[in-house]
C-alpha cells in the first residue's frame, strides 16, 4: 500500500507535498520520498521510516537544491523488502 501526490502550479512544491504525504502517511509509513524538478534537473529525496525522518532529511540542504513548482512524492508501505532509504522507491528517477 502507498500514497501518491503530486503538484503543479505557481507555489513551492515541497511545503505542499511534505503537508500532501502527512495526509496519506497512514497509507505507509515505512518510506517517503519527493522529487521536485527546478533549474537543476530532478532533485530527488527519499528516507526509511516515516515522513518525519525525510523532512529531518531534507532540512539542512541548501534551499535552491530543492525548490520548484512540479513535483511527487510518495509513502511506502513495505510488502516486498525491507525498509530502507534504497528500497524508498524513487517517484521519477
Amino acid at each position: 500500500m502507498c500514497g501518491i501526490i503530486g503538484y503543479i502550479g505557481h507555489q513551492q512544491a515541497r511545503p505542499i507535498l511534505l503537508e500532501g504525504l502527512k495526509r496519506l502517511e497512514y497509507r505507509g509509513y515505512d518510506s517517503a520520498g519527493l522529487t521536485l524538478q527546478n533549474e537543476h534537473g530532478l532533485q530527488t529525496r527519499k528516507s526509511p521510516g516515516r515522513i518525519s525522518a525525510l523532512e529531518s532529511k531534507i532540512s539542512g540542504e541548501r534551499d535552491t537544491l530543492l525548490r520548484g513548482s512540479v513535483g511527487l512524492a510518495h509513502t511506502r508501505w513495505a510488502t516486498h523488502g525491507a525498509p530502507s532509504e534504497n528500497n524508498a522507491t524513487s517517484t521519477w528517477t
